[in-house]
């Protein structure tokens, strides 16, 4: 499904050079629940925006669905980043000024649909994280762990493949938390690709795969 061959990532300022993901293979398969851990500053977020394509490789091949992306001219990596991926980040990233629904409705006004289809997307989205009954509040009405589900149903919405989650339940209390780990297993199980930056031994545990970053490498 997201093959990354060979790939490394440096990050340059005028007076620093730092590598911060070197030679990486990792390829994720369609179906699975990818763990991935290390230290604070290893380049697991790094790589985590490689795989969803929010950033683009110094060197080496990210392919999607077997196609190597050999441009990644602005519109067409959105495009294909829109109808493939969804993202949640251990900060909500939620729009106080809009309600619950509008936040979740967002990603999808990128795409040529109607109005009506896209609010209906929406609330199917919020009912599948249980906050149907909440689509018209405002995001700090909610709880942290309601505001990170808000996020799940926004990642969802557009019926993405692949699912990148950094630290989803970083910034949430132990019961949240697993409320919000529920959720993502269940939508694994439903056939969601996922990819899940966690610090949690618990979480790691109950995903498909462990993959561990140190110092911008792969290791065992």
């Amino acid at each position: 499904m997201i093959k990354l061959d060979n790939v490394s990532k440096t990050y340059q300022t005028d007076k620093v050079e730092t590598l911060a993901l070197k030679e990486i293979n990792l390829h994720v398969k369609k179906g699975e629940f990818v763990g991935m851990m290390g230290p604070s500053g290893c380049g697991k977020s790094t790589l985590l925006n490689l795989i969803g394509l929010l950033d683009r490789p110094g060197s080496g091949t990210i392919s999607v669905d077997g196609i190597p992306l050999k441009s990644y001219k602005d519109k067409e990596v959105a495009k294909l980043r829109n109808s493939t991926f969804g993202f949640i980040f251990q900060s909500f990233h939620l729009i106080n000024d809009l309600r619950v629904i509008d936040n979740v409705e967002l990603p999808l006004l990128y795409r040529t649909l109607p109005a009506g289809e896209r609010r209906q997307m929406a609330r199917e989205a919020l009912e599948k994280v249980g906050l149907g009954a909440r689509m018209d509040h405002y995001p700090n009405q909610l709880s942290g762990g309601q505001q990170q589900r808000v996020a799940i149903a926004r990642a969802i919405v557009g019926q993405p493949q692949v699912l990148l989650a950094d630290e989803p339940t970083g910034n949430l209390d132990s019961k949240m938390g697993a409320e919000v780990m529920e959720i993502l297993l269940r939508l694994n199980g439903e056939g969601t690709t996922v990819v899940m930056v966690t610090h949690d031994e618990r979480e790691a545990q109950r995903v498909s795969r462990i993959v561990r970053v140190f110092d911008g490498q792969l290791v065992a």
